[in-house]
């Protein structure tokens, strides 16, 4: 029994981490002419810089029509990601690979999603590499100031959910207000706007309560 509640509350946390769409299988290849993904129309960033967004972030706001975020809305954790630039790479002379650790609770028991975002020839673009390129998700971070907020776009097969990050809990008036008329922008109701708690952050998780991205090769 112990087995089947640690691999139900990895499937948990994976699926929570973005609140996409989950997989349901692969996607059925499209014999349509490719269009343009809702992603593309996002823009970057002006002048992104990739080592100034480095270091911690707390979640403040997801805005997304997930119905598992839908469902659990109410016992949101608090809920941290760090994000840590790798050194350039001696080969390349370039940085390939943006490490993201987030941090939350479930079941009062603190955890640690560890994932790495392939860095794009767009500067402030990601890819987050899935089980087969259907499941692949697109980054954008939009709009930072990097001392005080960030807004990343996430899609996946074509859906995408906005979240806010904060380098603190507070947040001034005037991006919350951004950040939902975004929301709204994307077609997500303001009662599809969620707000994470302030408080119960984890620190750290222990070694049993590590979640490492699944290999993507």
């Amino acid at each position: 029994m112990a087995g089947v509640r640690a691999a139900c509350c990895v499937f948990v946390l994976a699926v929570w981490a973005l609140c996409l769409p989950d997989t349901g299988g692969a996607a059925r290849p499209s014999r349509r002419r490719q269009q343009e993904s809702p992603i593309d129309k996002i823009a970057v960033q002006e002048d992104f810089n990739l080592d100034q967004m480095s270091g911690k972030w707390f979640l403040i706001g997801v805005a997304s029509e997930c119905e598992s975020l839908r469902q659990s809305n109410a016992v949101l954790e608090g809920t941290t990601i760090t994000l840590k630039v790798p050194p350039k790479s001696p080969q390349t002379s370039a940085k390939s690979l943006l490490s993201v650790s987030t941090l939350r609770k479930l079941d009062l028991q603190c955890w640690d999603i560890r994932q790495e975002y392939h860095l794009t020839p767009t500067k402030g673009r990601f890819l987050l590499k899935g089980p087969g390129t259907s499941n692949n998700i697109d980054i954008v971070v939009a709009k930072t100031d990097y001392r005080g907020y960030a807004i990343l776009y996430y899609q996946k097969r074509g859906k995408i959910t906005i979240k806010l990050y904060g380098r603190s809990t507070e947040i001034p008036e005037d991006i919350l207000n951004m950040y939902e008329d975004l929301a709204q922008d994307q077609k997500i109701s303001i009662d599809s706007v969620y707000y994470f708690p302030k408080y119960g952050f984890c620190e750290s998780a222990d070694e049993f309560h590590i979640l490492p991205e699944a290999p993507t090769a």
